[in-house]
């Protein structure tokens, strides 16, 4: 299933998009890796050996992607995987958020992925099919707390890649969403406040979440086993997702809460 075969992460640089390169390359693929850090990505590439193509690009670029995809397509003449993983996160309430910190976010958790997908799906249906991976959040099914750009752009990208799945699978398409949880990596340290400045400092339950390899080997075996929806989580997290089909109220009610109890102080967003 991987061996042989191109596979293209973005966000590839580090965290989930770094571990998956790991992982992917240690089952015989070969890699196109894009991010902005062209350093950090070919960090990356010696690391985990083989072949790889360092295509760096800025994501919310839309005019030059379909130059990207053609630089990819032309490396080895397809791609048979596509990981849309790159993205930036929030911590602020809602109400004082700056539009700036909406525009950003969806802008490189949603349009990029999409844009991104839109110019490479007609080749890979043409070429009889691929895989599509989408790196959502347990935060785009539940809409959680100081998320609500990430909640928003996370939940757009469950909604469109369902779409695809729908539309393409009779070609030869196979779309895996994966709605992680808190994982080991900088999405917190990196993550935007309400007025699009980089927050600087991590959360105790990202510093104490999955091991990034875990994410990544998981995400895998995933891909090998056909799953078509993994929920990437653990513990209240992974309740809460489940809570969201089966019993929202309670869900609201929980979210609703946590702010009532401080939420906001704890996480430095008051």
């Amino acid at each position: 299933m991987f061996e042989g075969k191109i596979w293209w992460i973005t966000g590839a640089s580090s965290g989930i998009g770094a571990a998956l390169a790991e992982a992917l390359a240690a089952k015989g693929a070969r890699l196109i890796l894009s991010g902005r850090n062209e350093a950090a990505l070919r960090d990356v590439a010696a690391r985990v050996g083989g072949e790889s193509l360092i295509l760096p690009f800025e994501a919310t670029d839309f005019a030059r992607v379909p130059d990207v995809v053609k630089q990819a397509w032309a490396w080895r003449g397809r791609v048979d995987g596509l990981v849309n993983n790159a993205g930036i996160s929030q911590r602020s309430l809602a109400v004082d958020t700056a539009f700036e910190v909406y525009e950003r976010i969806i802008g490189v958790d949603l349009m990029a992925p999409i844009r991104l997908t839109q110019e490479l799906l007609p080749l890979l249906v043409g070429a009889g099919g691929g895989h599509l991976v989408a790196i959502s959040s347990v935060a785009g099914i539940v809409g959680a707390p100081l998320r609500a750009a990430y909640s928003a752009a996370k939940a757009g990208i469950i909604g469109y890649h369902d779409s695809v799945r729908a539309e393409t699978t009779h070609q030869g398409m196979k779309v895996l969403v994966v709605a992680p949880g808190s994982v080991q990596t900088n999405v917190s340290k990196n993550a935007l406040d309400g007025k699009a400045r980089t927050r600087g400092f991590s959360d105790t339950a990202i510093d104490n979440g999955m091991p990034a390899d875990v994410a990544a080997n998981t995400i895998v075996a995933a891909l090998e086993n056909g799953t078509r929806e993994l929920i990437l989580a653990e513990g209240m997290e992974a309740m809460g997702a489940a809570l969201r089909r089966s019993n929202p109220d309670q869900l609201f009610d929980v979210m609703a809460k946590l702010i009532a109890d401080g939420y906001a102080k704890k996480l430095g967003a008051e």
